[in-house]
């Protein structure tokens, strides 16, 4: 199978869920709905920090239509000094996150929740339930979090033998540092810091949770993995995994922010305790309040090179917010900042903070936008200090095949290097720019994963296929693994129908998240597919009387694999469906697979700005992203993928951020004020897919989900350097700071 063969691997097929979604007709999980179902309602703090002396729910539960109260009293209880896994997270943190135990730990932690007839009367039945808090001081910056006299969130977290809200590090090393420092011609180090962003998806947390007579629990929920809803709800409800199904919705994204749980594991009890379906649906203030956003963070970086641009050491140091629970990602950070570079002395560590933020989630490469826009922003100056175009600087020390990475990994094949060179030739780069216009460029890096997947692939008896994956579909998923199928089978895509599993109809498949689903996903039905091709060829064999080793199968069809194995007509995949029952029952395979071998995945942006020098306003006018897709199955999603990381980006840099009051709470709890980019604030987005197919994958995929959103951080910041002659070392780059920073420049001139 090769580009120049491929009828349908390589091309944008029309999207399958594209016209339910655009009429309007598509489920989510807000619209699911159950005779007899009731509505949850979440009470939480009103302070950022505070002891919980004791809760009384007894005029709440005497308020006509209430059905139920929960509190943390009623699920499990996990004692805080022993760990409790669960895949990256900790069920003890997520025990306290989705209700507050012994303290509440920021403004809008839940601390009781209730089911009743009404949304109103639940909302009522809230205000009713007296909670006694002891009000503490608390910390929501890092240096607050940080200082010698901080409130510690958690007293039984350590760091150098003392209480500390530093809840966790992580190092990486390579080479000789101080060595490598002695080698450099030129050394810049610089500080940074990022403020908190949400995730920003559409739609808000919402499920429908049902508990039958005897016990067994089904949910209805927006998420990025229904093995994972199971598992979680499972642990902090003390229901067994086997008596709880959970079945996805479409989802109207999630980039990471729905990885967790937050509502399914309360609306369970309260539907237990209720004899009730509980539907509890999260209001845009509670979503920007009390779920993830990711990591504000402090950064320190410093680079040392030859005069020939010979990248000889780089050294960073990330401290990351976590919230109010352990869990930032300081691996994107710590391991992601050098990955693209091939340099032979590094060091790198981060630093796990705690405050009284609400828990931080997944982003969309946790951590690495952090750890890109501080190395991409200092390589940018050390070009410049040794005269150096900043693409050719990159190319020159581009991490290529062989390459050790300070995280671990030496590189096998990748298209890194491909990247920049496009970069480089494209007319984008060659542009003029005009008076307060810039230019930046920036490279980035992620992981990749594999992991669990499952695929079952069916023949129906028309002789069409159902491919039923457990992976929610974000990214363009189905359509993707639609043409792969039909690529596989030899016949049009249109006859494949993809569908989600639920937890009870397809064996279990890890999260929808790491840009992994269509690399593990692709593997699985792949393996599914050659096993019912096989299949295919011992019903024709049967019915040809003929050795099945002297069957091929060729463009959706059985045939003779030569004039010796004899003459017989072609037999369709429909007529084989027809003679299912003849030669043997219905046509199928599964695969279960831990997944291996998925690669990194690299990108390299060019970004042109104009600054408004009167109001401060930074407009990116063009933009352009190169990335190394490894294969493009379907290459308008894949471009997608790309614009989409560029525009979150680009709102990361120049507008977003969580802005806190005075009383330590969230001052801009929604999109009014909250403010992310829309259409009439971007250019168009224009992509150019590399492709460098991974050998360790049958169609040579590589993620391409989280990529496009580490490089625009520097991209944009290096721009608008270029754009003003003035660095930016804080994000966003907001209109009232970039007139301070102009105006304090105009003082200081005269």
């Amino acid at each position: 199978m090769n580009e120049m063969t491929n009828k349908w691997i390589g091309k944008s097929t029309i999207r399958p869920d594209g016209a339910e979604k655009v009429t309007g007709k598509a489920a989510y999980a807000a619209d699911t709905s159950m005779p007899g179902m009731i509505w949850g309602k979440v009470l939480r703090s009103p302070h950022p920090h505070a002891i919980i002396r004791s809760i009384d729910t007894s005029k709440a539960e005497a308020l006509p239509g209430v059905k139920a109260v929960v509190t943390a009293a009623d699920m499990v209880e996990f004692p805080v000094d022993t760990p409790v896994p669960l895949g990256i997270q900790d069920m003890r943190w997520m025990a306290r996150n989705i209700l507050a135990h012994e303290k509440a730990l920021f403004h809008g932690h839940p601390v009781a929740a209730v089911a009743a007839t009404s949304g109103a009367i639940a909302e009522e039945a809230c205000k009713l339930i007296e909670v006694d808090y002891e009000v503490l001081p608390w910390a929501i910056e890092i240096d607050d979090a940080i200082a010698d006299d901080a409130p510690i969130l958690h007293d039984f977290v350590e760091f150098e033998g003392k209480p500390s809200n530093i809840a966790g590090t992580l190092e990486h090393k390579l080479g000789d540092l101080d060595a490598g420092f002695a080698e450099a011609d030129v050394v810049i180090e610089r500080s940074f810091e990022t403020r908190p962003v949400h995730q920003g998806y559409i739609e808000p947390h919402a499920c429908l949770v049902s508990v039958a007579a005897d016990g067994k629990a089904t949910i209805w929920s927006s998420s990025q993995g229904q093995f994972m809803v199971r598992a979680m709800t499972a642990f902090l409800t003390g229901i067994p995994q086997s008596s709880i199904r959970a079945i996805p919705a479409e989802i109207g994204g999630g980039f990471g922010g729905k990885t967790i749980v937050y509502l399914e594991p309360v609306a369970t009890i309260l539907a237990k305790k209720s004899g009730r379906p509980v539907k509890i649906v999260m209001s845009r203030e509670d979503v920007m309040r009390a779920t993830g956003p990711t990591s504000g963070s402090k950064s320190i970086v410093k680079i040392g090179a030859k005069k020939d641009g010979t990248i000889v050491a780089g050294q960073g140091t990330y401290w990351l917010q976590a919230g109010a629970f352990p869990g930032s990602p300081i691996r994107g950070a710590a391991g992601c900042a050098f990955a693209p570079y091939d340099i032979p002395n590094v060091h790198t560590f981060g630093y796990d903070v705690v405050s009284n933020r609400s828990k931080v989630a997944a982003y969309r490469a946790p951590g690495a936008p952090i750890g890109a826009y501080a190395v991409e922003c200092v390589l940018d100056e050390v070009a410049e200090a040794i005269g150096m175009d900043p693409l050719k600087l990159r190319l020159k020390n581009a991490a290529k095949q062989g390459t050790k990475a300070a995280h671990g990994p030496v590189y096998p094949v990748i298209g890194y290097a491909e990247t920049v060179r496009a970069a480089i030739d494209h007319p984008h780069y060659k542009a003029p720019l005009g008076k307060f216009q810039g230019r930046g460029v920036a490279s980035g890096y992620w992981f990749n994963a594999g992991g669990e997947s499952s695929a079952q692939v069916n023949i129906t008896e028309d002789g069409n296929v159902v491919v039923t994956t457990g992976h929610p579909d974000i990214g363009g998923s189905r359509a993707s693994i639609a043409n792969i199928t039909a690529e596989l089978l030899g016949i049009d895509y249109k006859q494949v129908n993809v569908l989600i599993g639920d937890t009870a109809t397809i064996g279990y498949s890890n999260l929808t998240g790491g840009s992994r689903v269509l690399f593990a996903s692709a593997m699985v039905v792949t393996q599914s597919a050659e096993k019912v091709i096989e299949d295919l060829k011992s019903r024709a064999a049967k019915l040809w009387g003929i050795d099945p080793e002297a069957v091929i199968w060729e463009g959706g069809e059985a045939r003779p694999a030569g004039p010796n194995a004899g003459k017989f007509p072609a037999l369709t995949l429909k007529e084989l469906a027809d003679k299912a029952t003849a030669t043997g029952g219905p046509i199928g395979a599964g695969t279960q697979l831990n997944t291996t071998g998925a690669e990194g995945g690299f990108a390299t942006h060019v970004c042109d700005v104009e600054v408004d020098v009167e109001l401060g306003i930074v407009r990116v006018v063009r933009y352009t992203s190169f990335q190394d897709a490894g294969r493009a199955i379907h290459p308008a999603y894949v471009e997608g993928q790309m614009q989409g990381g560029a525009a979150q980006g680009i709102g990361w840099a120049l507008n977003e951020e969580y802005i806190y009051n005075k009383d330590g709470k969230v001052d801009n709890a929604g999109f009014l004020d909250y403010r992310m980019p829309v259409c009439s604030d971007l250019p168009m987005l224009d992509n150019v897919i590399i492709e460098v197919p991974n050998p360790a994958h049958p169609q040579g995929v590589r993620g391409v989900g989280e990529v496009p959103l580490v490089p625009p951080l520097a991209a944009i910041a290096n721009a608008v350097h270029n754009a003003l002659g003035q660095r930016f070392y804080s994000l966003p780059m907001s209109p009232p700071k970039v007139l301070a920073q102009l105006d304090a420049t105009k003082l200081a001139a005269e």
